[in-house]
């Protein structure tokens, strides 16, 4: 005999997903900081904010980059610190791509625009130059240079011990 067969509906289908602007902005923070040149996202008192945040382990991994989600896409703003002696176009391009992959293959949201600030340049570390200070004259030594030497005794007033 021949039996109908019979489809269930799986679980795993139903429902709805919600990703979050701060999901979103966590997952372009994520794809910006693998871009060469970038040195840190944010900029000024908001990295010095953020480093002392995750020094006690409540870092904001998406500092810097804000993400406005819509039904199916996503706007995302960044605000980045570059190195100096990179082209800033090239690190803008790049790290455009590197966001619209990411945001698009991780959320599955169309990426409709991503908008980057360079607001500073990390400049590189001038090593410090010996900057000669006021010289202080030595003092000279208070221990007997020949002979030998005496030990104040200090629980009997004037009287000295012999090593």
């Amino acid at each position: 005999m021949n039996q109908p067969e019979h489809t269930a509906a799986h679980p795993a289908t139903a429902g709805t997903t919600t990703i979050t602007d701060a999901a979103a902005a966590k997952v372009a923070a994520g794809a910006a900081r693998t871009v060469a040149g970038v040195h840190s996202l944010g900029v000024g008192s908001n990295r010095a904010l953020g480093a002392l945040r995750g020094a006690v382990g409540a870092g904001d991994v998406a500092q810097g980059v804000t993400a406005e989600v819509g039904q199916a896409e996503v706007a995302v703003d960044i605000t980045l610190t570059a190195e100096h002696g990179r082209p800033l176009q090239r690190i803008a391009e790049d790290v455009r791509a590197a966001v619209y992959a990411a945001v698009d293959e991780l959320t599955g949201l169309h990426v409709i625009e991503v908008n980057i600030e360079i607001a500073d340049v990390c400049a590189p570390e001038v090593p410090e130059q010996a900057v000669p200070g006021p010289v202080v004259p030595e003092m000279p030594s208070r221990a007997p240079t020949t002979g030998s030497a005496s030990i104040v005794d200090p629980d009997t007033p004037g009287r000295m011990e012999q090593p």
